[in-house]
């Protein structure tokens, strides 16, 4: 297999590949599945909204404590004890509070639990499903992606005494209610708040298991993980939907350009996707479209170089047969006619190699020219006149029927217009009996401008009309020196006209008359 050589990049693809570095090594599937995640990633930072909103429901809570350990705290001025052990039960009892009384020495002088049935109970985690396991193991893991403050684990002191509950020292050196916040053993918070009944007196105590908080954030957890799942499934689908209407399409035609690129198929059948009406149809018919045109080009290629070959061999096996000949004869009058015809092989040879070179430029030459404004009837004059002066014409009369200078003007370019009416001329007074008459018209119709040129011989029978414009084809009067002519003639006449946007056809005359009428019809300006 031939080595490829890249190409050298320039530098806007230079640049170009430096800012997208990241994507030379990544599948557009895979593109298209990040760049969606990634907006439900963006989305899933609300989670953390949570943190905020849990901060939200405690500070409240703490605000509750507080006030109904205040509530609580004035109530128990001036009450005896049996006052206060009833306020007391009756309090924790309604609000599901723990309230503990100490006097100004630290000592437990009554509990809420004692004077009553338990208002509330710790749950047990050992004791709970494994769903309750895994929500505070997920506690935990949000906590520790915030970086949230560590919060210490309650727990009811073995000897019941003021000093084991720092807010109540806070609280009296303060002279105000002191809220804390601590963890159950199921991770759920409990709240104490620590109001003084009066400046170095007693201080009242109360505990809250607020369950319902870490319900509440757990639930609107749950809710948007549930979201979050459901359009991270959807979008995932919808990606892989995409990307297979991208992707499989683009490896259809990827498939079928590397099976031309290697030339093993000999008809590969490039999908054309009519039924898309996107990039991707459109990209598609393109490609189709250029390889039908390349394997076209290919077939003319290896067809022309056929061709050449062959009539190249030719020439080249006269000229080789009239040298070998020429060493074996002594004979002047021979050798003489041996010199005539090796010469003549070798014009033959060289007006091949110019034609055959001409052609093969043609179609290079004129994708790169830029077209200009011709008068086609001012042309031909001058190029009738120039043939006439330099008697070209072997005698025969060209006689020019054109309309006014302006009338018909078309857009190409000049030198190749000009070979176009050469080759045309030069093919008529081919063929014209001497002292003929070449008749050349040039008229405008509608939008396009025709030129004819009919002569007065034998004509093209309608089964060869078509032929005549094949690469060497030559079907030459009867007398002509052989190989006088490349049979390149008409088929350049009509690669230049089609590459104007024209055509070149053969007819017979329109006046009945015996000969063959050329028509050139091309785009008016």
């Amino acid at each position: 297999m031939a080595r490829v050589t890249p190409l050298p990049k320039t530098d806007d693809q230079t640049a170009l590949g430096e800012r997208l570095f990241w994507t030379r090594r990544v599948s557009l599937t895979t593109r298209i599945l990040a760049l969606n995640i990634i907006a439900l990633a963006l989305m899933a930072g609300s989670l953390f909204y949570l943190d905020s909103y849990r901060k939200q429901l405690l500070a409240e809570r703490f605000n509750l404590a507080r006030s109904e350990a205040e509530i609580a705290a004035e109530a128990l001025i001036g009450a005896n004890p049996a006052q206060r052990e009833a306020l007391l039960a009756r309090v924790g009892k309604d609000q599901e509070l723990r309230l503990r009384l100490y006097d100004r020495r630290g000592a437990l002088v009554a509990d809420s639990f004692a004077l009553a049935p338990p208002s509330f109970s710790f749950v047990d985690p050992a004791h709970e499903p494994w769903l309750k396991g895994a929500a505070r193991l997920l506690d935990r893991i949000m906590d520790f992606a915030l970086g949230a403050r560590p919060i210490p684990a309650y727990r009811d002191p073995a000897i019941e005494s003021a000093a084991a509950w720092p807010e109540l020292a806070a609280a009296h050196a303060a002279a105000r209610t002191v809220v804390f916040e601590r963890y159950a053993p199921d991770r759920t918070p409990v709240i104490t708040a620590a109001a003084p009944i009066e400046p170095g007196g007693a201080t009242l105590l109360t505990t809250r298991n607020a369950r319902d908080i870490t319900q509440s954030v757990r639930d609107a957890r749950q809710t948007l993980a549930i979201v979050l799942a459901a359009a991270l499934l959807l979008s995932v689908q919808l990606s892989l939907f995409l990307a297979r209407t991208i992707v499989r399409p683009l490896r259809t035609l990827v498939r079928a350009a590397v099976r031309v690129w290697l030339g093993r198929e000999r008809a590969v059948v490039v999908p054309r996707l009519p039924e898309r009406g996107d990039e991707i149809g459109l990209l598609a018919r393109a490609v189709s479209d250029m390889t039908a045109a390349l394997r076209q080009r290919i077939d003319a290629v290896e067809s022309f170089a056929a061709d050449v070959a062959h009539e190249i061999k030719n020439p080249l096996a006269s000229l080789r047969s009239a040298l070998e000949s020429l060493e074996k004869v002594s004979d002047p009058a021979v050798r003489q006619q041996l010199g005539a015809i090796a010469a003549h092989d070798v014009q033959r040879i060289d007006r091949l190699v110019t034609e055959i070179a001409d052609a093969s430029r043609i179609d290079a030459e004129l994708s790169r020219t830029t077209f200009v404004p011709v008068d086609l009837a001012v042309m031909t004059a001058a190029m009738i006149t120039a043939r006439e002066q330099r008697a070209s014409n072997a005698g025969m009369r060209i006689e020019l029927t054109a309309p006014d200078p302006g009338r018909a003007i078309v857009s190409g370019d000049p030198s190749r217009l000009e070979r176009v009416v050469e080759n045309l001329l030069d093919n008529a007074v081919s063929f014209s009996p001497p002292a003929g008459l070449i008749a050349v018209a040039i008229a405008r119709r509608d939008d396009r401008v025709e030129l004819s040129v009919s002569d007065a011989g034998p004509g093209i029978a309608a089964d060869q009309r078509e032929k005549v414009f094949e690469r060497f084809h030559s079907l030459r009067p009867a007398g002509e020196s052989f190989g006088s002519h490349s049979g390149l003639g008409l088929a350049i006449a009509r690669t230049i006209v089609a590459a104007h946007d024209g055509t070149l056809v053969a007819a017979a005359r329109d006046d009945g008359e015996a000969g063959a009428r050329l028509i050139a019809s091309l785009p008016s300006r």
